[in-house]
């Protein structure tokens, strides 16, 4: 305190707001690992039984992952005795699945023009092995975001669409909007404000945000803001009218989190709760 000449006592509160910075960066380096080991089981799916992602809703699920870390390729697959295919997509999927899925796999898989690939077929368990544990991760980290937020109590959370996930992010980065004086200066933080291009007595701005600043406050905010307009009548007004003004959808939610970012700077500063507008 004496080195920094900054003399007021360190809170409860700024050191869950430290612990929430360090969860909050660190959840976001598990899910971009995640995500790339998850476009790599893509590619290698695509290799191996690319038909398979036509009749699944989604090759990112729990059933489908135990079907490719026990049958990693459509040769595996087709060969694979039905009764023990049925029982094991049966209890995957928690009874979703059964014998006519078992069948349709099947026969897909012996129609495949997917190559066969020891090599190819390794890298796709041990890649659904390493997700399998990157989402683990994510989910150990999250429960510990969950417990600091209750502690945080932050009025912030009372907006319809803002869950303690983006809003854990959100007070992380802003040190709950202590640090700023003005709703302003944390959109210049987030880098939301737009860029101005001047030259000689010319002055203009672009619609583009300057993108300087936190990334993650950036990402928060503006993912937040979807969601508030979904939930929320009066944000989802103001962002149909901007489009109504013919500005592209990107540009549209970047004007709604602006007014967000305000909503939230007084939330936070007043400590009172979000109350909707009829």
């Amino acid at each position: 305190m004496l080195r920094t000449e900054d003399l007021k006592s360190y809170s409860q509160q700024s050191y869950h707001l430290g612990e929430l910075k360090s969860l909050t960066r660190y959840r976001s380096t598990l899910v971009s690992d995640c995500s790339r080991l998850k476009i790599s089981l893509v590619r290698l799916c695509q290799i191996l039984f690319p038909e398979l992602k036509t009749i699944v809703p989604s090759l990112h699920m729990s059933s489908v992952y135990t079907l490719l870390s026990e049958l990693p390729s459509a040769d595996k697959i087709a060969k694979c005795n039905l009764t023990h295919l049925t029982a094991l997509l049966s209890s995957a999927s928690k009874g979703h699945y059964g014998r006519d899925k078992a069948v349709e796999i099947r026969d897909l898989a012996r129609k495949s023009i997917g190559i066969k690939s020891v090599v190819k077929e390794l890298e796709l368990q041990q890649t659904i092995d390493l997700i399998q544990v990157y989402l683990q991760q994510i989910e150990a980290v999250e429960e510990e975001i969950n417990k600091l937020m209750d502690e945080v109590d932050s009025p912030i959370t009372s907006i319809p669409g803002i869950a303690n996930r983006m809003a854990a992010v959100i007070l992380a980065e802003t040190n709950n909007f202590q640090d700023f004086e003005r709703a302003e200066q944390v959109l210049a933080f987030a880098g939301l404000d737009p860029s101005v291009y001047q030259s000689g007595q010319l002055t203009s701005t672009h619609s583009k945000m300057v993108k300087r600043g936190s990334k993650y406050l950036r990402y928060a905010i503006f993912n937040a803001t979807k969601f508030v307009c979904h939930w929320d009548p009066t944000f989802r007004a103001y962002l149909t009218k901007k489009r109504a003004e013919g500005k592209p959808y990107n540009v549209a939610v970047s004007h709604a989190a602006k007014k967000l970012t305000r909503v939230m700077f007084h939330l936070a500063k007043t400590n009172k709760e979000f109350v909707p507008q009829a």
